[in-house]
């Protein structure tokens, strides 16, 4: 692990021009520098870099943050391998910190089957190209699949011999010890000894996102009929088949850049497609997509194409996996093939102008093709409809974005010829379902926290933050209350020198009823960002003097002002990454030398740095002409009354937001037959009431009061 003074030192070291212009062509414009944003596509430049403040903003995408930053976004990196990456660079040493015993045993363990996976690829890349061998069986048909040497090295593609034990003997030879052969699934020991696992078979290495190679798959080219045509590598402490996509180490660039993924079945499909030109491809190697290989491709896109073989084969079961895509809120897109080809041949047939041409013409979005591909299946009878319309229904029913489960459901009642009320009653029938399971799993997982902790039932329940609320109809009601969020605690590891660490802090109890998403238009988010962003710039600046008891004058900081104003009402900003920024501006006011922007921009946690970067950006500068000899006056000059207006205009709007959606919460059936929990609603209602009346005394009596 990197020590502290080692990422001080990278951060010291990394000038974000330097470190951009590398992959972007920067011009001077008065203090910054501007170009095309690497992440979109755009004509005009709206990419600026801020040597000064050591940060980049595109105002056209809105990625910004620190040169860290864009290394992870750029090259798809971690935290860490981005740092060490810089470290490169820069010629900077890498200290270590030191590990404990077990913790060197497993980096240690994971390290040497690294290296034998590695030796592994170049043992089977010389035996493809430089034995007979290999020569005539594997290279023989990577030519027949029309790959070219190029391809073929770029992908490590390679040949296992047809001998028993052929690999294992050569790499025991080596040095190589039998423990990591066998726990990387290379070689099976049996009671007669030991064996390659992929013998007489072309390989193909599958590689994490950093690249490294984590294990292979395997084609059979004897005419065996017992040994399955594909074998991958199994389970193992570096490889995890359910967590990784065959090709997204070449993939993740092209994907953020046309922000977009195609999705095909095999490690053909890719290969070939990358040669085609086409670079934005993964593929599933065969098995059905899981969670979290979904959250790796939402890493980079929210958009999907799967790409089917044009005879329809496997379809209809491979359509069950993609409402888990449709859960995360990925826009899915289907293209079917001309009969008689897949992905691999198409590609061999089209260049990659074509084939982007024909996916184009012929890609529709998922909810559709489904509907037309069952419909056609059931036909005329009613069973079989009946079966489909509850498919279609809960495919709608698993899409968290409301306008777009609205939008398919108006559609479907189109293409199913039925009533568009009886789709929306069923989809929210399910959502309800869905809701009112989850609340039932969170309470299970409650009771058996609290019976692990407690063995005997507590007699009295201490007072916690609401649970999610089932909810019958969300087009009219708003979403249950926001789940606990714990403070964040930087890593300890990875954390820049000059940023402490932050102490575990107790877990708040922010309640409320305002749903966290589809805020962006309202006032109280537009307020919370303002003050958030006055946090940011100036939060270590002394707005203002007050005495104190004793008459003598103390400084007041913005930090301090915002903190202590809404403790005071017993309010919070809504959002979770909001509160912890504020926190950990309240713990480090006080550390010498602390300058809350400089702060915040170096953050360690990606979303903090990034979050900061855009708060910290100007997206328009005052030109010398139009500013010569006139005074400008500044936010820093007027910080005394900028943000007391902000605060009391944040807390105006916020508390009006809270107290319509308290009363939204009241007309849920489950609450309203339940007198208890209709009694805590309104005392929260009251509550809040209390509060708004002496604000509103304070702002001018700028609200109606109810």
């Amino acid at each position: 692990m990197i020590d502290q003074a080692t990422i001080q030192k990278i951060f010291d070291a990394a000038d974000i021009y330097e470190v951009i212009s590398d992959f972007v062509s920067l011009k001077k414009r008065g203090v910054n520098y501007v170009g095309c944003c690497p992440f979109h596509n755009e004509k005009t430049g709206s990419f600026t870099v801020s040597p000064s403040k050591g940060i980049y903003k595109c105002f056209g995408c809105g990625k910004g943050g620190n040169a860290v930053n864009f290394i992870m976004e750029h090259e798809q990196l971690s935290y860490v391998e981005a740092l060490r990456w810089l470290a490169a660079k820069y010629n900077i040493i890498i200290e270590e910190k030191e590990l404990s015993e077990h913790e060197k045993q497993e980096k240690s363990e994971r390290e040497s089957m690294l290296i034998v996976t590695n030796y592994a690829e170049e043992f089977f890349v010389q035996q493809l190209l430089h034995t007979d061998e290999g020569k005539s069986v594997g290279l023989g048909y990577f030519r027949r699949r029309g790959l070219d040497d190029r391809t073929i090295e770029k992908f490590g593609l390679g040949y296992c011999p047809e001998a028993w034990d052929g690999f294992t003997k050569a790499a025991l030879e080596k040095g190589y010890k039998k423990e990591f052969l066998v726990k990387t699934g290379l070689t099976i020991e049996s009671e007669r000894g030991l064996f390659d696992r992929f013998r007489a078979r072309v390989m193909f290495p599958i590689r994490d996102l950093a690249g490294k190679i984590i294990a292979f798959g395997g084609r059979i080219m004897t005419n065996d009929k017992k040994s399955a045509k594909y074998l991958n590598s199994p389970e193992s402490e570096i490889y995890h088949k359910s967590r990784e996509l065959y090709g997204i180490y070449f993939a993740k660039q092209a994907i953020v850049r046309q922000d977009r993924c195609f999705l095909v079945e095999g490690y053909t499909d890719v290969i070939s497609m990358h040669q085609s030109g086409i670079e934005n491809v993964v593929a599933s190697s065969g098995t059905a997509l899981t969670s979290d290989q979904i959250r790796l491709i939402h890493r980079f896109t929210n958009n999907i194409t799967v790409l089917y073989d044009g005879d329809g084969a496997g379809i209809k079961a491979s359509i069950r996996g993609i409402d888990m895509l449709l859960e995360e809120g990925m826009n899915i897109k289907v293209c079917l093939l001309p009969d008689g080809d897949d992905p691999d041949s198409f590609a061999r047939k089209h260049n990659a102008t074509d084939y982007q041409a024909y996916i184009n013409e012929h890609e529709v979005d998922f909810i559709r093709f489904k509907t037309n591909l069952l419909m056609e299946e059931a036909g005329k009878d009613p069973i079989k409809r009946a079966s489909l319309i509850s498919s279609i229904v809960k495919s709608i029913s698993v899409i968290p974005d409301s306008i777009v489960r609205s939008v398919y459901t108006r559609e479907c009642s189109q293409l199913l010829q039925m009533e568009e009320k009886i789709l929306i009653e069923a989809v929210n029938k399910l959502i309800e379902q869905a809701q009112e399971n989850k609340y039932k799993e969170i309470q299970r997982k409650q009771r058996q926290a609290t019976q692990d902790v407690q063995p005997a039932p507590p007699t009295t329940y201490p007072e916690t933050q609401p649970t999610e609320i089932p909810i019958p109809d969300e087009t009219q009601l708003p979403p249950a209350p926001l789940e606990t969020d714990a403070e964040y605690i930087p890593p300890t590891a990875e954390q820049p020198a000059g940023q402490p660490t932050s102490t575990p802090a107790p877990t708040d109890n922010y309640l409320s009823y305002i749903p966290l998403e589809g805020n962006e238009q309202k006032l109280f988010y537009k307020k919370e960002q303002l003050l958030l962003q006055m946090i940011v710039r100036y939060g270590e600046k002394v707005m203002c003097y007050l005495e104190d008891e004793n008459g003598e004058e103390q400084p007041l900081t913005v930090i301090e002002c915002i903190s202590s104003s809404l403790k005071e009402d017993e309010l919070q900003f809504h959002y979770p990454l909001d509160r912890r920024i504020l926190k950990e501006a309240e713990n480090h006011l006080h550390d010498e030398g602390f300058v809350s922007e400089r702060y915040f921009l170096t953050h360690p946690d990606p979303e903090i740095s990034k979050q900061a970067a855009e708060l910290a950006s100007d997206r328009y500068q005052l030109s010398k002409y139009h500013s010569k000899g006139q005074a400008i006056i500044t936010d820093e000059e007027r910080l005394y009354e900028l943000v007391p207006r902000l605060l009391i205009d944040f807390k105006l709007s916020i508390v009006e937001e809270e107290m319509k959606h308290t009363l939204q919460a009241l007309t849920n059936p489950d609450i309203y037959n339940n007198p208890e929990k209709c009694q805590e609603i309104m005392q929260h209602y009251k509550e809040l009431q209390e509060i708004q009346i002496p604000m509103a005394q304070k702002a001018g009596d700028r609200v109606i009061l109810r």
